[in-house]
C-alpha cells in the first residue's frame, strides 16, 4: 500500500476529513424486537464446517496454466475450484495410504 506524505495536498485532506467525522452510536430504538419464531427461522451465515473439523486456510503458489486448468475443469463439474483441489488431494492421499 503506498504511503500518503503528510505533506501533500492529499495527505492534508485526509487528515482534515479525519477530525471532521465524528463516531456516533447508532438508534436501534425504531426496530421492533425479533420474536422467538423470528430467532429460531434464522439460519447462519458464511459457510459451514465440512466434517468433523473445519478446513484450514492456506496460500498455495500454481502454475498459471495448472491454475486455469483446475478452474475449468471446476466450472464443467459446477464446484468451486478450490472444493476441486481438496478433492483432488484427498483422492491421492487415499491412493497412498
Amino acid at each position: 500500500m503506498k504511503r500518503i506524505s503528510e505533506s501533500s495536498v492529499r495527505g492534508w485532506r485526509t487528515d482534515k476529513k479525519k477530525g471532521a467525522t465524528k463516531r456516533r452510536k447508532i438508534d436501534y430504538s425504531d426496530i421492533p424486537a425479533l420474536s422467538h419464531a423470528q430467532l429460531a427461522s434464522m439460519r447462519r451465515i458464511g459457510r459451514p464446517p465440512l466434517g468433523e473439523e473445519p478446513r484450514k486456510l492456506i496460500a498455495i503458489r500454481l502454475d498459471p496454466t495448472v491454475l486455469r486448468w483446475l478452474k475449468t475443469v471446476a466450472a464443467k463439474r459446477h464446484v468451486p475450484y478450490q472444493s476441486l483441489i481438496n478433492d483432488l488431494l484427498m483422492n491421492e492421499m487415499k491412493k497412498v495410504s
